[in-house]
């Protein structure tokens, strides 16, 4: 038998068996990656399952003293042990809200600006200084809206908005009152800045995905920047966009820290964005280290019960829009 032949008839033997053992190797790797994902999936589910749960429990002696008044009450006086979460969930609302309508366009603008306008080489040291705002502090903003806002906004912007809108009927009282610089308002426009990098960022980005020939093909056949931008490039990203806003606004819903400096901490609603107000997350802030046990850590809690579904709700409903652009699209 020549030596060729021997080496085959070896290989012959020994590799079925190492062939066996490989494959039994990246089975089990397989399998284990697969346990690893499953469980670290199940392990959020059991965390996200806790919280809620830790809350509600916590929770549990205010909604059964209350009922459904501790929803509709704006009665905040932890001598007398009334609570009430009206007046902490309109403020969040209304900021929210506030900072949505000044910070989405403006975003957007902005990602426009970096993707279909701006000149090259200013094209990444906007951008660059836009995704820094993301990672400043909150407390950083409230400082700021305290030393620089509020002043500007007691001195000119709210006397401006005053004389300018306060005269209108039906809408005077939304900008009634003195101008204090401290607000919903205030806060609403911190929130504003807060949530711009989220919605330039991730906008730029998906703008960015369009595909240049259908630019190109817009602009061929003569149509300006801004029809290619609202016929084309918005309908191609739309579910991008609208998942940016949805993170954006799940970041103002729990802000806590820059409104609790700005927004005026009063636990009453008013009509007025001008007026002072709270938020949920301002109030647990400012009051949970000097609770007492009883219903007044028990109505804080709540808060903070009602803050999470708030967010899931909207998270929720993120989810579903997605979904349903996503069938559009697919048709």
């Amino acid at each position: 038998m020549t030596a060729s032949a021997l080496e085959a008839t070896e290989n012959s033997q020994i590799l079925p068996t190492d062939r066996s053992r490989a494959l039994g190797r990246l089975k089990f790797a397989d399998s284990g990656f697969r346990l690893m994902t499953v469980a670290s999936a199940l392990l959020v589910l059991a965390l996200l399952l806790g919280v809620a749960v830790s809350l509600f429990i916590g929770a549990w002696p205010a909604f059964q003293h209350f009922g459904l008044d501790f929803f509709v009450s704006d009665a905040w006086s932890p001598p007398k042990e009334r609570f009430g979460a009206a007046a902490a969930i309109y403020g969040t609302l209304v900021t929210s809200i506030i900072a949505m309508v000044i910070g989405v366009p403006v975003g957007l603008g902005i990602a426009v600006f970096l993707t279909e306008l701006c000149p090259p080489i200013l094209r990444r040291p906007i951008g660059i200084a836009i995704e820094l705002l993301a990672g400043i502090p909150s407390i950083i903003y409230g400082i700021w809206g305290v030393y620089y806002l509020k002043p500007v906004m007691q001195a000119y912007i709210q006397p401006f908005i005053i004389a300018t809108f306060g005269r209108i009927p039906g809408l005077g009282y939304l900008f009634a009152g003195p101008p204090l610089g401290y607000g919903v308002l205030t806060a609403g426009l911190v929130l504003a800045v807060m949530i711009l990098p989220f919605v330039t960022a991730i906008s730029r980005d998906v703008f960015d995905t369009v595909p240049v020939v259908l630019k190109e093909a817009a602009y061929g056949v003569g149509a300006t920047t801004f029809e290619v931008v609202g016929n084309i490039v918005i309908p191609y990203t739309r579910v991008g966009v609208v998942g940016g806003v949805m993170l954006a606004l799940g970041r103002a819903l729990g802000e806590t820290m820059a409104v609790t400096f700005v927004i005026g901490n009063a636990t009453k609603i008013s009509t007025s964005i001008l007026a002072q107000g709270t938020t949920i997350s301002a109030m647990i802030a400012n009051q949970f280290a000097d609770a007492d046990p009883g219903l007044f850590t028990s109505s804080l809690l709540a808060l903070g019960f009602i803050l999470f579904i708030i967010t899931f709700i909207v998270l929720a409903l993120a989810r579903w829009m997605l979904s349903a652009l996503e069938v559009k699209a697919g048709r």
